[in-house]
């Protein structure tokens, strides 16, 4: 179970019948270790590197080859979620990457122009098939329930592509987002 810091508890005020409300601030979930990176370079596409990088190695040693791939910037439109994956990513990194890391949320402000640009994460439909989906889709409707909200029943493979945004608020940016469009959410 999640014990989301109370300080990142919105969705009551952003979930509707229709799912999440969406504007130009979204959040980002990462690790504390990650913060002064992204506070000098921004938030780049594919940016963990040190994860990356201890992936590749571990590959090599079993005489496998690492492709490494670009993926975009992931967003959603909630700090409850944002943390859910912040979450996420520490416990990934610990698998490989020796540290006291901590979930931390961070804010990012989109102008017009790029704020466009999201789009709703469909691609999101194999990771939610798995473990780690079945996860999040038992958080989000958990959080759903909190706000007196109906969870959403989706078909994952049929879904409207929006749903994957408004009721899943899970979307991405494939362009970097410039440090200063981000701010860190502390209590």
């Amino acid at each position: 179970m999640i014990d989301t810091p109370a300080f990142l508890k919105d969705a009551k005020d952003l979930l509707t019948q229709q799912g999440f409300t969406a504007s130009n601030i979204w959040y980002h979930g990462t690790s504390s270790a990650l913060v002064e990176s992204i506070k000098e370079q921004g938030l780049l596409r594919s940016g963990d590197k040190a994860l990356k990088e201890a992936a590749k190695k571990t590959m090599a040693t079993i005489g496998n080859h690492y492709t490494e791939t670009t993926e975009p910037v992931f967003l959603t439109q909630s700090k409850e979620l944002a943390f859910y994956w912040a979450q996420q990513t520490v416990r990934d990194r610990s698998v490989r990457i020796d540290g006291d890391e901590l979930p931390v949320v961070l804010q990012v402000v989109l102008s017009e122009d790029v704020n466009g640009k999201v789009k709703p994460d469909v691609g999101a439909a194999s990771l939610l098939l798995l473990p780690e989906g079945e996860n999040y889709m038992a958080y989000l409707a958990g959080i759903y329930q909190d706000s007196g909200i109906e969870a959403p029943a989706i078909d994952l493979m049929k879904a409207d592509r929006m749903d994957y945004q408004n009721k899943l608020g899970m979307v991405y940016l494939d362009a970097d987002v410039d440090a200063s469009d981000i701010q860190l959410i502390a209590e």
